[in-house]
């Protein structure tokens, strides 16, 4: 296999360079990691020698230089089409790939409010307003898929698939602010931090030592 790379930031901070990374090793791909520490003085010049766009994650495959989670996820998808990246099902891949895109364009005000983060928690903070509306659509989303395609598995298509993906650094939202869930969702953040890649990702968040107040 010809060797992936995927740049990243800071595993404690970077809710972008999770879903990629976290995606890579549930299906078993090998890779190596370049981790660029964000909002540093060295941060712009480095990521710009992958990143056209100047932000993380970017995946260099062979002569191809791939930016944004998304785009990521599918050129994996289409690189590697023997791992089920998306559900095999139609109706359940469209509507897998329309609550990512959903999850990667939205919830802005979820975001700006309860930043991502795996060292800390901070019980009852960060419901400002727009919040709870965001906390509320994303359990929908979740209690949908579970309902209508969730059978065979505890993940949202039942097996894990690129909107396991997406939905992950939200997961560690929930966990770090304490947000109170319905019983499905309850189950479903317990079965995705559960998974041994995120357990190794949150492991490796919490050795970083590096500090960024505005999270």
């Amino acid at each position: 296999m010809t060797q992936l790379t995927l740049v990243i930031g800071n595993k404690n901070y970077s809710s972008w360079s999770l879903r990629p990374w976290l995606a890579m090793k549930q299906f078993g791909l090998q890779f190596q990691e370049i981790h660029i520490p964000l909002y540093t003085p060295d941060y712009s010049p480095k990521i710009r020698q992958y990143s056209p766009s100047g932000k993380v994650p970017v995946l260099l495959h062979e002569t191809q230089t791939v930016w944004d989670s998304l785009a990521i996820c599918e050129y994996l998808a289409e690189t590697f089409p023997t791992l089920h990246w998306w559900p095999e099902d139609k109706p359940a891949r469209a509507f897998a790939r329309s609550i990512s895109a959903e999850m990667h364009s939205g919830f802005q005000n979820l975001r700006q409010n309860m930043p991502m983060n795996c060292r800390t928690k901070y019980p009852g903070k960060g419901l400002a307003s727009g919040v709870q509306q965001d906390i509320d659509r994303i359990t929908a989303i979740w209690q949908e898929s579970r309902q209508n395609f969730g059978l065979g598995g505890n993940l949202l298509f039942g097996n894990f698939t690129i909107a396991d993906a997406f939905f992950a650094p939200v997961v560690i939202r929930f966990r770090a602010y304490d947000v109170q869930l319905d019983a499905v969702s309850r189950d479903y953040v317990e079965t995705v931090l559960a998974l041994p890649a995120m357990q190794e990702w949150i492991k490796a968040a919490q050795n970083e030592t590096e500090i960024l107040s505005q999270y």
